[in-house]
């Protein structure tokens, strides 16, 4: 890491620094100091920020809100880190809420609880709990709870596809995959069998029939929301073939997926091309956005012909 002297040294050196540190995925001990360096970027006049909001007081669960000054009627997008379901904090994602707010969205980021203190039905069940407080409260910030997406990076676009997938994690708490207008995945594993880790083994289950409630994409039934799954195709953590793979099989059952691999970019670039200082490694941003525009205005539509 760069000496504490360092500071003078041009930001986007430290930036390029940072990310080769990195390497394909996001390594814990740089990853802490890279969302410091992006979050050093924030504090945008036209973002309103509201950190510290409980949804889950049993578990002492807390999500982090970035809406529009004035924001009226917005989309409402709940965003879900990754970090190998074993790390990440909600502080560390500033920038990335400011990122989609400052396009026009409220945007809801919410801390899971993780492995080893909990396996999948834990994490999963938080993740549920946030998108139907995000549902129930998203008027209060200036959203629109029935224009609702997810979005997610690595590990938090497993979730956020497992709960448009799977009925069972929203149904938990009075919702539907169909109450949704959209997930949109970033270098997500959807289908990734079979488990060698030990780790994942453990959090996932030690037999095959249990490993397979893992897998979005053999939940997949044709009650789900559209999807926009982005990857990079320089990815060697999470391989392509996670995206190609969900898509077929929302194809097979004909809901919309649609891929978009972009040449040269690895795991953590996909995400980092959000930010400020990464804008353009990646069109993933922009691809969001016009998804989420796209996917919003024609379900208002659906909502004004319905009887």
């Amino acid at each position: 890491m760069p000496p504490k002297d360092a500071g003078h040294a041009p930001r986007r050196t430290v930036f390029a620094t940072l990310l080769l540190l990195l390497g394909g995925g996001l390594l814990s001990g740089c990853q802490a100091a890279l969302f410091r360096s992006l979050n050093a970027t924030t504090g945008r006049h036209d973002v309103v920020v509201q950190r510290d909001v409980i949804y889950a007081p049993a578990h002492r669960l807390a999500l982090d809100i970035y809406r529009p000054r004035d924001s009226r009627h917005a989309p409402v997008v709940v965003f879900f880190y990754g970090g190998s379901w074993k790390s990440g904090k909600r502080a560390w994602y500033r920038w990335a809420g400011e990122a989609l707010a400052s396009k026009g969205m409220v945007v809801v980021i919410p801390d899971y609880r993780l492995w080893p203190a909990v396996h999948l039905d834990g994490f999963m069940q938080d993740a549920a709990h946030a998108v139907a407080w995000a549902h129930a409260h998203a008027g209060e910030y200036g959203g629109d709870p029935a224009s609702l997406f997810l979005m997610g990076h690595s590990a938090g676009a497993h979730i956020g596809a497992l709960l448009a997938t799977d009925a069972q994690w929203l149904s938990g708490v009075g919702m539907q995959p169909r109450q949704l207008d959209g997930f949109i995945g970033l270098a997500g594993p959807y289908d990734f069998l079979p488990l060698e880790n030990p780790d994942f083994i453990d959090m996932f289950g030690t037999t095959h029939v249990a490993q397979l409630r893992s897998q979005p994409v053999h939940q997949v039934d044709g009650d789900e929301p559209p999807m926009l799954l982005l990857q990079g195709g320089d990815d060697k953590v999470v391989w392509p073939r996670n995206a190609t793979s969900l898509a077929a099989a929302m194809q097979r059952h004909d809901e919309p997926a649609e891929v978009k691999l972009y040449p040269g970019i690895g795991h953590a670039a996909i995400l980092l091309s959000l930010s400020r200082p990464f804008r353009g490694k990646s069109s993933a941003l922009e691809d969001s956005v016009r998804f989420i525009r796209q996917q919003a205005k024609a379900s208002a539509a659906r909502a004004a012909t319905s009887p």
